[in-house]
């Protein structure tokens, strides 16, 4: 499976779970980012399962089959596109990796923010249930927080206590 790569495609607003659905019925290897969180109404809490990306699903196929899923699945809308090629985006493996490591073993919420961050200290996490994950270290409002960065999109953040970090010296 040398071909296959991941995708990140576009999909109609409130249609994700549904897309997933439907790749995993086709046989397409997917990954919907999703996180639990309770909400909150007048009357009672619950806990719903939330979409972290809205409108985007994760593919990890070849070229050929990425055009037919574009093709047989209408709620896709297209796939993100390399601004500097004009080709569809790959998105590495080892970016993927760490954002589904960040997600499954995070206690904290992980929200995503696509405006552009400046590069940080590179940290690893040494305590808690993300250690050994990688990423840069942000400091926003006085909060500590470490991103795992999918270059086409932006960063997956999370809040961490800056007891859990360690600097990763340069290479």
């Amino acid at each position: 499976m040398e071909n296959e790569h991941w995708y990140a495609m576009y999909v109609k607003m409130h249609h994700e779970k549904k897309t997933a659905e439907k790749l995993d019925n086709m046989g397409v290897r997917n990954y919907l980012p999703l996180q639990e969180t309770v909400k909150q109404w007048s009357d009672r809490k619950k806990k719903v399962k939330e979409v972290v990306i809205p409108m985007i699903i994760f593919i990890r196929t070849d070229e050929k089959t990425r055009i037919e899923v574009l093709k047989s699945v209408s709620s896709i809308n297209g796939t993100m596109i390399d601004k500097a090629t004009h080709k569809p985006a790959i998105i590495r493996d080892e970016e993927m990796k760490r954002f589904m490591f960040m997600l499954d073993y995070s206690e904290e919420t992980v929200r995503f923010i696509s405006e552009p961050l400046k590069p940080g200290e590179k940290v690893e996490v040494v305590k808690g249930p993300l250690a050994g994950l990688t990423g840069e270290f942000i400091n926003t409002d006085g909060k500590c927080q470490m991103s795992v960065r999918l270059n086409m999109l932006g960063c997956a953040v999370v809040d961490m206590p800056a007891g859990y970090l360690r600097k990763i010296e340069a290479q």
